[in-house]
């Protein structure tokens, strides 16, 4: 399952050929760390709240966060779908960080 060429496909469109794409990895990234609310990741990365906001519902949408809580308390998580596909979500941070 790892291996889906389904997964792997939307993973390069979210993270590589949209719009927006460097901002989600970078979202992503920090999830992986810790969960955080909107508010906590717009300050970590010093983006705007309301792009921030984009950006999760984009995420969630495609099943690669989840979230626990309510209105402002809302924490953010990565999802388990993107967990069993963390080693091509890795493969595509590594080759998008030596193309910049």
């Amino acid at each position: 399952m790892a291996n889906d060429p389904d997964a792997k496909r939307l993973l390069w469109f979210i993270f590589a050929g949209s719009r927006g794409g460097l901002t989600r990895l970078k979202i992503i990234s920090k999830l992986k760390e810790n969960p955080l609310n909107t508010n906590q990741l717009a300050n970590e990365l010093g983006l705007d709240y309301k792009a921030i906001q984009h950006h999760i519902k984009v995420l969630e949408k495609n099943n690669l966060i989840t979230k626990t809580g309510e209105k402002y308390g809302i924490m953010f998580f990565i999802s388990t779908f993107l967990e069993v596909n963390m080693e091509t979500f890795d493969k595509i941070e590594e080759k998008l960080d030596k193309s910049k």
